[in-house]
């Protein structure tokens, strides 16, 4: 197999989620390779082991036969373009263009939610959900945004994904559907049904498995608790 992936913790790594479900609901055939969340120092082992594949230390990393590609929007090219029969961007090329947009807002933009609703798969925090939609505008404007898009887009495209079928803005807001569930932030119904669609794609479901089981507690990580 001349594919490996570099990812961090399950529960945590929403960078690494992205990659990881794209390749494995596609049926790309890769090895993962886990590199567990330490105190990331720069000569922690996390860092260490990381430093030896990519000059920017952080995951996900993707290896095929020796040669790294690193951050989420070049592993996805990459992808794409190695396996052209998977479809992982929309055939027509203005779904094609938007796709990229929002991929790329979303791997730039959300800066808000990011900080305040942090992955965190095997924990539910509604109390501080609702504290926070109502203390912190700039994540109710994020949210909209999130709402706002993607209703555009399963109606644009008539679904059952943002593009019809799953491809690569699916997994990237994959994450996100995380956060969403996490904090249990209140969605209009077509948005609910969609984060259940995403929730119920066998990679997701692979992912959330794998993540409940680390029982890893990554102090840097946890902003909301001190302990599991």
């Amino acid at each position: 197999m001349s594919l490996q992936l570099y990812i961090g913790n399950k529960n945590y790594s929403s960078w690494s989620m992205r990659p990881w479900v794209l390749l494995k609901q596609a049926g790309i055939p890769f090895e993962e390779r886990m590199l567990r969340f330490d105190s990331f120092d720069a000569d922690s082992k996390f860092k260490t082991e990381l430093a030896r594949l990519s000059p920017a230390g952080r995951v996900p990393v993707l290896v095929d036969d020796g040669f790294a590609v690193w951050d989420t929007l070049a592993i996805a090219e990459y992808a794409a373009e190695k396996f052209p029969d998977k479809t992982l961007w929309p055939a027509d090329a203005k779904a094609r263009a938007r796709a990229r947009s929002v991929c790329a807002e979303m791997h730039s933009g959300f800066g808000a939610l990011r900080n305040h609703f942090g992955m965190n798969i095997e924990a539910s925090f509604p109390e501080i959900g609702q504290r926070v939609l109502n203390t912190e505008p700039q994540v109710r404007a994020d949210v909209d945004r999130i709402v706002q898009m993607w209703s555009e887009l399963l109606t644009d495209h008539g679904g059952p994904f943002l593009f019809g079928q799953f491809g690569i803005a699916d997994a990237f807001f994959a994450p996100v559907v995380k956060r969403l569930v996490g904090f249990v932030v209140p969605v209009p119904p077509v948005i609910q049904t969609y984060i259940e669609r995403v929730q119920a794609l066998p990679s997701v479901q692979a992912w959330t498995r794998d993540a409940l089981a680390e029982h890893d507690f990554v102090e840097a990580d946890e902003p909301y608790r001190k302990a599991r």
